[in-house]
């Protein structure tokens, strides 16, 4: 998918704001690893005394965190109380949920929301299986599109001339790196009507992805994901099914037009 930031509309990116962003997106990022300030002036290409100036001002909004030391850095719970915000003000979300709900009690198994973010798919709702618990919910983290059934089924609403040259990062042995093999799957994809990932994202795991089409081209899709040792055919039938209907229901709920904000 096409990089959106730098300039937009004719308006020349604000330095300052841009380089604010990208900080937090890398401490977001590294997730359970701080960082120090050499690493954070060297990724960004900022000179040590800016960085710290700038962190400092981020400490004490709350959008940054210290140790007790003042040398590691991590992303602060600010972060957490806005993206909060973005999960309860979405008139799309709140749409979806009851029928999350819904697919979750009928085949008691991982169900996710995700919307493309760029290159990546953003989870926005999970409702988890009581049979396969995670130890650390998906909600407001990030895969690339193209090694899970929310991504794939969102990319085979789009010309295959937007899917970027690979290679392609590598999840697991069954990722796609290639960009033929991807555009052969994206093909089969369309055909078929959903988007089947085995494997490919997380080792284990076979996920089911169906494209939400309230929005051209469709931002947002809803999955199901079953442990490998659980998925007969006859469960896979009824998984397709279920989630047929699922994604008919939530697109009747949120028709294109209903008034709802189009955010860019």
């Amino acid at each position: 998918m096409p990089d959106t930031r730098g300039e937009a509309g004719g308006v020349r990116e604000v330095k300052s704001a841009a380089r604010t962003v990208d900080l937090l997106e890398v401490l977001a990022a590294r997730g359970d690893r701080p960082a120090r300030l050499q690493e954070l002036a060297d990724e960004l290409g900022v000179p040590r005394s800016s960085m710290y100036a700038l962190l400092q001002t981020l400490i004490s909004r709350g959008w940054v965190r210290t140790d007790l030391t003042g040398s590691l850095y991590g992303i602060g719970i600010h972060a957490l109380l806005t993206g909060t915000s973005y999960l309860d003000s979405d008139p799309r979300l709140r749409a979806v949920r009851p029928y999350l709900d819904e697919a979750s009690e009928a085949l008691g198994e991982t169900i996710h929301m995700g919307r493309l973010d760029g290159r990546d798919v953003a989870y926005l709702a999970t409702r988890e299986s009581h049979e396969y618990l995670r130890t650390i919910s998906r909600v407001g983290r990030r895969l690339p599109a193209h090694v899970g059934a929310l991504g794939k089924a969102l990319l085979a609403e789009r010309p295959d001339g937007e899917l970027p040259e690979g290679p392609y990062e590598a999840l697991t042995p069954n990722t796609h790196t290639d960009r033929g093999t991807l555009l052969a799957d994206l093909a089969e994809i369309r055909a078929r009507g959903y988007a089947v990932d085995r494997e490919e994202g997380v080792s284990g795991l076979v996920g089911f992805g169906f494209a939400l089409r309230y929005d051209n081209p469709p931002q947002d899709a809803v999955s199901c994901s079953v442990p490998v040792a659980r998925l007969t055919p006859e469960h896979e039938e009824r998984i397709v099914a279920v989630m047929r209907e699922i994604r008919a229901k939530t697109e009747a709920a949120v028709p294109t037009g209903s008034g709802a904000a189009h955010w860019r």
